[in-house]
């Protein structure tokens, strides 16, 4: 027990069972998705740890933090601290979320805006940017405007680039990207106070 007390108290927010108790919490989610993505978000509804899986022979999917908000929108955001094939990897949660979100014989049309957003306490595609947004664009024209509804977002902890992105997500990147004590220090931000309060009261309520 007392192996584990201690375990649980040098947990950050980059742990997956950590991010997905704190983002429980709808005012955290609410504030992550606003930073993340620029939007004022009224409301969200939270699925913890949702789990798609259609064919014992397929690879299933654990989505760490499912959300839908007051539009339709749903969001899959993913805690990722180790290296991995990344784009594929989105491509992948992207397909999964189409499936479970589209009934049988219903139109494609309504099928929802949907985000895959990974926080990645490293560089996924090594240009130094704290944040990339991947786009679609038309071979034949790049001036055209494709959109099928997928949104892709990649965030590093690691970027350089703080003059480009909002000061905010910054904050919360490099509080991500903290060991257990730096975690704990002021970083000047009311979401990140927000978000330590929540790890605080994660820890307390697991001891208990």
């Amino acid at each position: 027990m007392e192996h584990q007390r201690k375990k649980l108290k040098d947990l950050t927010i980059k742990d997956n069972f950590m991010f997905a108790a704190v983002m429980l919490e709808p005012e955290n989610a609410k504030g992550l998705l606003e930073r993340v993505l620029g939007v004022k978000v009224d409301h969200v509804d939270i699925s913890y740890e949702k789990s798609m899986v259609y064919n014992p022979e397929y690879k299933g999917v654990r989505l760490d933090v499912f959300l839908q908000d007051e539009a339709g929108t749903c969001f899959n955001v993913e805690m990722q601290a180790s290296s991995l094939p990344i784009k594929k990897r989105a491509r992948y949660y992207h397909d999964h979320m189409d499936m479970e979100l589209l009934l049988s014989g219903e139109d494609y049309e309504k099928l929802p805006e949907s985000y895959v957003i990974f926080i990645c306490d490293y560089d996924p595609l090594k240009l130094k940017k704290y944040r990339y947004t991947i786009r679609q664009t038309l071979e034949e024209d790049r001036d055209y405007t494709y959109s099928d509804g997928r949104h892709t977002v990649f965030l590093s902890t690691v970027g350089t680039n703080e003059n480009e992105v909002p000061e905010a997500l910054v904050k919360f990147l490099r509080y991500v990207a903290a060991g257990p004590e730096a975690s704990e220090e002021d970083y000047g931000d009311s979401f990140v106070r927000q978000l330590q309060n929540s790890v605080k009261k994660v820890k307390t309520s697991r001891d208990m």
